[in-house]
């Protein structure tokens, strides 16, 4: 038994700040102002100037993706591509990799303006495939060698671009699935569980990651969920399934279906492939759809029908309409009360089907991450986007119209970093469009587990509830919005346990994860 003392944010219907908290055996007894009887043995935490709060909630990860390339090189940080290539050299003479992997490339981010290219990595990397994938997760820069070997299958696909070695929209994916299908998965695994320990010394609890990128059989979707089974020390996942392809999902006795790669509707402003209802910016281009209205609304009903949760990738406008409409003719075709179904990014939306999303009760999962983003920062979306540029990420309008909305990183697009996404939400480029702390840390705990249907049992400190907490080293609602990013995460606790690094082996938690029944 486990008496917290201070300043408790629930995050409760009434976002109540209560002084105590009583923990035993992994359930939260009491949350409220009044000492509670029967404590009296109880070890007692005082959280000091900081606070207790829900765990933080990663609504949007690509983990196996974000675990492969956090182990590998990241080149988010470099400020020149000669500064890329420095650490690309460096990477090289510790790995033992035959296949070399980095993450992180942007042209917007580094002096030269340009991405690196195919032959500035062969003068550094000649001899071993490289595949260094743009900061948007939506394009990659490959090496001659690598070029060589996926040639064939990407030649004839538009996004190929020979030259430059610069591979997006359907050659990008197809060299995404290349290499995928060519991973260890024992290697996969032990990157997920150190990926998995990171998280959590962030104060994430919960991840909704999107799976289904091109590993034969759909390997990851099924090791994800086996591995999600699998995890003894509380930390929660749950799975969606990338694809169309709905009997996929209900196959495998997943409630829940979409993400990105096959389920996303359009590109990303970093390579000028968001789908928008009129042109960029001095050109005739408006990107691109990757589908019919016709094929996503036929998805969006089969999948309605069968009782699923859909999510859904729109960032331009014209893709966000094209989600929005979609769904609605989902829910006319079959209405249900209580589906959840949530657009990811809705970076661009409009006027009017925010007002359809609030009529329909449609969530959104936001990166609010990407608000003053130094890989795609404002100075390059106002050049793309022109006055477009100020209505981007509407997080307060959402929240105005009454919208759900739950926050993730989209890693390894972004560093998954709770504290961030609250200080990015609090104070906006947009100043307009800023929330209040309190909106910002709901956003963060407990929406995310509302969105899967896990707010029954996480989410909010309340009497009932599995004691799923946060320690912070300060009070989020005590100091000014602007010192936000600067808080600090010091104990996550899972079933009222300190949270404990690892998970007793790759191959034993799969296998365990294969025969245990739960959620995932």
């Amino acid at each position: 038994m486990r008496l917290y003392e201070g300043n408790i944010l629930t995050c409760d219907k009434e976002n109540q700040i209560a002084h105590y908290l009583l923990e035993d055996q992994g359930k939260i007894l009491y949350c409220g102002d009044e000492l509670p009887a029967g404590c009296v043995a109880a070890e007692r935490v005082s959280t000091g100037e900081g606070a207790l709060i829900p765990p933080f909630v990663d609504s949007h990860i690509h983990f196996a993706s974000y675990a492969t390339f956090h182990a590998g090189l990241n080149v988010m940080n470099a400020r020149s591509n000669e500064e890329i290539l420095q650490m690309l050299q460096e990477h090289l003479k510790k790995t033992k990799e035959k296949l070399v992997i980095g993450f992180g490339a942007s042209p917007y981010s580094v002096s030269d303006g340009h991405l690196v290219c195919r032959v500035q990595l062969d003068e550094v990397c000649p001899d071993k495939p490289l595949f260094l994938v743009k900061y948007d997760g939506h394009a990659c820069v490959v090496n001659t060698v690598l070029l060589n070997e996926v040639r064939g299958k990407v030649q004839h696909l538009r996004g190929f671009h020979e030259d430059t070695g610069e591979m997006n929209q359907e050659a990008f994916f197809a060299v995404s699935d290349y290499i995928t299908a060519s991973l260890s998965t024992v290697q996969l695994v032990a990157h997920m569980q150190k990926a998995l320990d990171d998280l959590a010394a962030r104060g994430i609890g919960m991840i909704h990651t999107v799976s289904g990128v091109g590993f034969a059989r759909d390997l990851d979707v099924d090791l994800e969920r086996f591995f999600a089974r699998g995890i003894t020390n509380g930390m929660q996942m749950r799975v969606f399934m990338q694809t169309l392809d709905v009997n996929k999902a209900v196959k495998r006795k997943l409630p829940r279906i979409g993400g990105c790669f096959e389920t996303a509707l359009d590109g990303c402003f970093g390579s000028m492939d968001a789908a928008l209802l009129s042109p960029y910016e001095n050109t005739s281009d408006c990107g691109v759809l990757y589908y019919s209205d016709e094929k996503v609304t036929e998805f969006c009903k089969a999948a309605n029908r069968a009782g699923l949760q859909i999510e859904m990738h729109a960032i331009g406008d014209k893709a966000f309409v094209q989600a929005v409409r979609a769904i609605k003719a989902a829910l006319d075709d079959l209405p249900r009360e209580d589906h959840r179904h949530t657009i990811i990014h809705a970076c661009l939306p409009t006027a009017e089907e925010i007002a359809v999303c609030e009529r329909y009760h449609i969530n959104l999962a936001v990166q609010t991450a990407f608000i003053d983003w130094p890989q795609e920062p404002d100075s390059y979306l106002e050049q793309i986007l022109g006055e477009r540029a100020g209505r981007l990420n509407p997080i307060r309008t959402f929240c105005e119209h009454g919208l759900i909305l739950s926050a993730g990183s989209d890693g390894p697009c972004t560093d998954p970093d709770p504290l961030l996404w609250m200080y990015k939400a609090c104070n906006h480029s947009n100043p307009a469009e800023s929330i209040s702390v309190q909106q910002a840390l709901r956003m963060c705990t407990y929406n995310g587990y509302y969105t899967t249907f896990d707010e029954r049992e996480r989410g909010s400190l309340e009497a009932g509830k599995i004691a799923d907490m946060v320690l912070l080293d300060r009070n989020p609602y005590d100091i000014p919005k602007e010192e936000l990013a600067s808080v600090k995460v010091k104990q996550l606790y899972l079933r009222g346990q300190e949270y404990k690094k690892g998970n007793g082996g790759g191959a034993a938690q799969i296998l365990r994860g294969m025969i245990k029944r739960g959620k995932c």
